[in-house]
């Protein structure tokens, strides 16, 4: 039966040893042993299974698969009638404190304000809920936050319980359950009455403390971000980590950061602002430059490592400047051919058959109007050899 299985009967149960019912492989071939009972919890309800040792070996992973608990271990056990096992306490007492203090948060976010949790994810470093509703605001983050750190403060017993169905309390219970036979119900007297698999501290003290760190929106739901216990003081001691290098980086006090990021943003802002005003003043001189080379209305260049949407914003420009001309530019960027054709305002020819008899030759990709085409490709000419071509079918 479920209950008898030892994390369940102590959850806080370090050591245990018992018998081998079978040693196999899966399908991949990964070797894994079936206990005669076992500490180790499986992979399940959100949970991330344990690890540890068996006699030595690394218990790398444990999944129940068909009402089978198998131990995957790094070697071989060799059929040893009897083995001990070690639980890897720290991470087990972590997934305890996380769990439980997901059971806490979840029924404050009830209580407060009847938003429901529709998923749980206990991850490496930290927690998450999705919660069943569009948005929810700082204020009730903080309300809900202040209300489960006073159940955590207030050491309530955490408590298990096997039911029948017909046992179960149905009005308290905080959501559906998925078993109908073994039930088992983790309450925290006055406060949550919930069914539950996973492992937890008998007291809501132990977990210590529970920290709200961020939300983000999943579709139509909420998904909340929170740490407990031992992982607070892991995430407080990597933002202070990062606070203060970020400090001696800007050299601010750390209570003055926010300000100097302000200050830093507004500067290059200002500064973007004044590059852009250069640059089009760069282009402006360019523009006169390249009229001035122009041979039969037909602007031409060939250009190294200059970005396209330069050459685009190029050609619109000199275009504008003079409606009876064609522009056409070339770009050797990295390994690949870049192209831009224009034409101004009193231009017949289309710029969309420069497009189609280039592209071919540089095996590429374009598109545009029959005022204005672009694209790119390899570098199966050189650039001037595609130039040329260009410069054929504007006549």
């Amino acid at each position: 039966m479920l209950k008898d299985r030892l994390y369940y009967e102590n959850p806080y149960c370090q050591k245990f040893s018992t018998h081998v019912v079978n040693v196999s492989q899966d399908t991949k071939g990964s070797p894994y042993v079936v206990l005669d009972n076992t500490a180790f919890y499986p992979t399940g309800g959100g949970q991330p299974h344990d690890t540890g040792t068996l006699n030595g070996f690394r218990v790398l992973s444990v999944e129940e698969v068909d009402g089978e608990i198998r131990h995957f271990v790094a070697g071989n056990l060799d059929s040893p009638n009897e083995v001990e096992g070690v639980i890897d306490w720290v991470r087990r007492f972590d997934h305890m404190q996380q769990h439980a203090g997901q059971h806490i948060l979840t029924a404050a976010f009830v209580e407060l304000f009847d938003f429901q949790t529709v998923s749980f994810h206990l991850g490496n470093e930290i927690v998450s809920i999705d919660l069943d509703v569009e948005a929810v605001s700082e204020q009730q983050l903080d309300e809900v936050e202040q209300l489960a750190n006073k159940i955590i403060l207030e050491n309530r017993p955490i408590e298990t319980k096997w039911v029948t169905e017909d046992e179960l309390d149905h009005d308290s219970l905080r959501k559906q359950l998925a078993v109908t036979d073994e039930i088992r119900l983790v309450i925290i007297p006055d406060y949550d009455y919930n069914g539950c698999g996973g492992t937890h501290p008998d007291s809501t003290g132990q977990v210590s403390t529970i920290k709200i760190l961020s939300t983000e929106k999943q579709k139509r739901k909420t998904r909340v971000h929170f740490v407990c216990g031992g992982r607070v003081l892991q995430q407080l001691h990597k933002k202070n980590r990062e606070l203060a290098t970020t400090s001696k980086l800007l050299s601010a006090p750390e209570d003055g950061v926010a300000a100097s990021v302000e200050k830093l943003l507004e500067t290059n802002r200002v500064l973007e602002k004044s590059l852009e005003e250069v640059n089009d003043e760069l282009l402006a001189f360019e523009v006169k430059d390249l009229l001035s080379q122009q041979n039969n209305y037909v602007v031409k260049a060939v250009f190294a490592n200059r970005p396209v949407q330069s050459l685009q914003k190029l050609a619109r420009l000199l275009v504008a400047e003079d409606d009876e001309i064609i522009v056409l530019f070339v770009a050797e960027n990295e390994d690949q051919l870049q192209f831009v054709a224009a034409r101004g305002a009193s231009v017949e020819t289309s710029m969309k058959q420069i497009s189609s008899a280039t592209l071919p030759l540089i095996n590429g990709k374009g598109g545009g109007s029959d005022a204005f085409v672009q694209g790119g490709g390899e570098r199966a000419v050189t650039a001037n050899e595609l130039l040329q071509v260009m410069v054929e079918y504007t006549c």
